[in-house]
């Protein structure tokens, strides 16, 4: 096949693979879709997304080996966002700012950052 790896969305097909979705019994009442996160580049991950008390911290990683700027978006109430390192401790960089957007992220090849999100209560 021609193409890239990136151009046949490998990536998240090995996701999907690897960490398949499991149905969930519920009510027979209708709800709307629902999403905690939405990242704008197909070349960030998402990795994993863990509960603290009172925030979040969100891990994500650059996959294609680019440098690229993307949005990160959620429907939690968030509060305060700042970078912290792989120990989920705060780093000296301070709060990153929230706009309507969503976070700026910059990203460098393969580089893993991790945000730490304090959610309003």
């Amino acid at each position: 096949d021609a193409g890239s790896f990136q151009e046949a969305g490998v990536i998240q097909r090995a996701y999907n693979l690897n960490f398949p979705l499991h149905a969930v019994p519920a009510s027979s009442a209708q709800c709307r879709a629902w999403s905690a996160f939405s990242v704008s580049s197909p070349a960030i991950v998402l990795e994993t997304a863990e509960d603290r008390p009172e925030a979040v911290v969100v891990r994500l990683y650059e996959a294609y080996g680019s440098t690229v700027t993307a949005w990160l978006q959620t429907s939690l109430p968030v509060k305060e966002a700042m970078l912290c390192d792989l120990l989920e401790r705060p780093t000296a960089e301070g709060c990153l700012p929230l706009g309507q957007q969503g976070l700026r992220l910059s990203f460098t090849p393969f580089r893993v950052l991790s945000v730490l999100l304090v959610l309003s209560q």
